[in-house]
């Protein structure tokens, strides 16, 4: 059976690359009925942090990238890392260094004074020296001498990597706690995993844990290294990009299915499909198809997805989401009090980008916003000042629905000699305060009836007041 993991470090935020690795590692795994872990790789000390963790943990749940198994935590399994270390010393695998930083220091110096690779030299390894009093020795792995390690890469191909070119690596610190390269390789043993699909800032570490996977007598997954992101300018990718947390996109107003459609082109493709669900994704989806070389991350097209979804959405899950933005960033509105939020949606999100751009265009349903002095300027006059009056008197009256109030604002535009516009742009600034709304007859109707007479009579005889 297919197992698949997704093992972030929590140093920081879950950001794009590491989504879209989630992404495809629990793709692969829907795909073939398998299943889907979470680790969360905790062993640096320094920096991992409980907030990142949690920020990991809310980004997969807000992406909707349900884990089978875990989260498992690393620095909960340190008695099984030191069974293997122990494991590795007792049959002459690995071996004790005593090698202080200084002397490390030196020995690095002098082979690139030399013109030579910076390397431990293995002085530790069968040295039958006494070990100096009062050092606490690291663990180094017993790298094989000579053969080649051969990666049969799902993305990158085939690659070769002479053992010669390895060192002995550190797999415990000289606190006893287990590097990363360790730790991951006895995880992804005890956690029978069957497909590695990770990012390919990580090929260099495979030959070594391929090595240490040998040693231990596990069976070797397969590998899958996906090439990274960068930005539109081909650098590589950085805040000033858009590789912001997860998260940050939620607080922007897009949609996770979006954000997840937008990833899963980022770097594979099937065609010129663009806009799918993650179910035809799963469907769809195989390694094969990952592009060898770098993605460009491209907000624009982002973007454009996004309004996709939005447009799309159900009204009443998007009533949903805009609340709390109204809330947030419109302290006077009070989306509460007003038409129907997700009629409200419902009109307006062909227009929107995002839902925080859907929440901006709501609030003048519930809120009357001050129209620019100029703008009345230019679209209210003496000409057709009397028009509006008029309008504004047959309103008491008229049925409520949107076909009557279109024809009454062409009637009274004809009664009056005056082009619909002439009569249609100043009402939208004196209702909505706003030069540009979906059809203004649409938005009549939904403001109300008391609701636009209030507001049109007040901003009317402000005009009086001034003749």
């Amino acid at each position: 059976m297919v197992r698949t993991r997704f093992a972030p470090s929590p140093t920081g935020y879950l950001h794009i690359g590491g989504a879209r690795t989630a992404l495809f590692s629990w793709a692969y795994a829907r795909k073939h009925k398998g299943t889907f872990i979470l680790r969360i790789e905790d062993t640096d000390l320094e920096r991992s942090t409980p907030e990142s963790v949690q920020a990991i943990l809310d980004g997969m749940a807000w992406l909707g990238l349900d884990y089978d198994e875990g989260p498992f935590y690393q620095m909960q399994r340190m008695e099984r890392y030191k069974e293997v270390i122990q494991q590795l010393l007792d049959e002459g695998k690995a071996y004790y260094c005593y090698a202080s930083k200084e002397e490390l220091d030196v020995m690095r110096a002098e082979q690139e004074a030399a013109g030579l690779k910076p390397r431990y030299d293995r002085r530790w390894r069968d040295s039958a020296a006494t070990p100096p009093v009062g050092v606490s020795p690291v663990v180094r792995f017993k790298t094989p001498l000579d053969g080649v390690v051969v990666i049969d890469d799902l993305v990158k191909g085939r690659v070769t990597v002479h053992n010669s070119e390895l060192d002995d690596l550190i797999i415990a610190r000289s606190d006893g706690t287990p590097t990363y390269n360790f730790s991951v390789v006895v995880d992804d043993w005890d956690m029978r995993i069957t497909h590695v699909i990770r990012g390919d800032d990580h090929l260099n570490n495979t030959p070594r844990q391929i090595n240490m996977l040998k040693a231990i007598g596990a069976p070797l997954p397969q590998y899958a290294h996906v090439p990274m992101i960068l930005g539109a300018d081909g650098e590589r990718l950085s805040k000033r990009h858009g590789a912001v947390s997860v998260m940050q996109y939620q607080e922007d107003g897009y949609l996770p299915e979006a954000l997840l459609n937008y990833l899963a082109r980022l770097g594979w493709a099937r065609g010129d499909e663009e806009v799918f669900d993650m179910d035809q994704f799963v469907e769809w989806f195989n390694l094969e198809a990952i592009s060898k070389s770098p993605a460009k991350f491209n907000p624009e097209k982002l973007l454009w997805i996004n309004q996709q979804y939005l447009k799309n959405a159900d009204d009443q899950r998007l009533a949903e989401l805009v609340k709390p933005f109204m809330l947030r960033d419109c302290c006077e509105c009070d989306p509460g009090k007003g038409p129907a939020l997700a009629q409200v949606a419902a009109l307006l999100k062909e227009r929107a980008n995002t839902v925080e751009e859907l929440a901006d265009a709501a609030v003048y349903f519930y809120r009357a916003l001050d129209p620019a002095p100029e703008l009345l300027a230019q679209h209210l006059s003496a000409e057709n000042l009397p028009a509006l009056r008029d309008f504004a008197e047959k309103l008491q009256t008229c049925e409520w629905d949107r076909t009557a109030l279109h024809d009454l604002i062409k009637a009274t535009a004809t009664a009056h000699g005056l082009k619909m516009p002439k009569v249609a742009m100043p009402l939208r600034l004196l209702v909505t305060g706003e030069p540009q709304t979906p059809s203004v007859d649409a938005v009549l109707l939904l403001i109300g009836r008391e609701e636009v007479l209030r507001r049109l009579t007040s901003r009317l005889a402000q005009f009086a007041a001034a003749e």
